[in-house]
């Protein structure tokens, strides 16, 4: 994902921020219809009706040719898990929302991950530090750092803790684009790469495994999953940068 950056005026970045406030209604919105028993389709049709209800349109559907609004990946899948209405929740999974909208020209992305029932003590730990890892990385979205001080806090994050990165899948610049550049990969050396302005946004997304980075693609070509079937969790934040700091615009005040 070479090319310009683009940066945003502080206008562009009030229309994203309200994008990415909408994003994260609907992801809670979702969190709260996370039970045992529920079928992945019945999510999509809720991220469908929301869509309609604020008047924007879905961002993933259609792109790239996927087929639906929302990716709903489940236990060992990392991202791009389709919603499907052959498969049930059950106690002790865990599930990932990854979710976009478009709002007046802009788009909003960001992701979470959510515990079905009662979870193990390992999905909690996974869930919580990939979390963490997202807040760490934040931490270092700031005017003159670079792009590898925020891989390298992500990865730094999560090995401490006995886990690993997905290396096959980046964070992005995100704006009237769904990916613009630059990339911004959940490995690598502080110091290194891009330096940070004012005016980049940022979609920082830690995905993260409890066993292998390695992944390997389903059939139905979008579905990733870790290849040693290890649990996966992912959190994603659309991320600022601004002379006053980092400011996460899919955030709910």
């Amino acid at each position: 994902m070479r090319g310009k950056v683009f940066l945003k005026s502080p206008k562009e970045i009030e229309i994203l921020k309200k994008a990415n406030a909408i994003v994260m209604e609907i992801l809670l919105a979702l969190k709260e219809e996370v039970r045992p028993g529920v079928c992945t389709y019945e999510f999509e049709e809720i991220a469908l009706r929301l869509c309609e209800i604020k008047k924007v349109q879905p961002a993933f559907k259609g792109y790239r040719g996927y087929p639906y609004a929302l990716c709903v990946s489940v236990n060992e899948e990392i991202v791009h898990g389709m919603p499907r209405k052959d498969k049930f929740l059950k106690e002790g999974d865990i599930v990932s929302f990854d979710f976009g909208v478009i709002y007046e020209g802009f788009v909003g992305d960001a992701a979470i991950t959510v515990g079905v029932g009662k979870i193990s003590d390992l999905a909690q730990r996974l869930i919580k530090v990939t979390e963490e890892a997202l807040e760490r990385a934040i931490e270092k979205a700031r005017i003159g750092y670079k792009i590898g001080d925020i891989s390298f806090a992500i990865q730094s994050t999560v090995e401490k803790e006995g886990f690993n990165v997905i290396r096959d899948f980046v964070g992005h610049g995100i704006g009237r684009s769904l990916h613009e550049p630059p990339e911004i990969p959940n490995y690598g050396k502080p110091g290194r790469g891009l330096r940070l302005e004012p005016g980049m946004v940022l979609a920082i997304e830690p995905m993260v495994s409890a066993g292998t980075w390695e992944v390997k693609i389903l059939e139905d070509g979008w579905t990733a999953v870790t290849k040693d079937g290890s649990l996966a969790a992912h959190f994603e934040h659309s991320v600022a940068i601004t002379s006053s700091g980092p400011v996460i615009l899919s955030k709910i005040d």
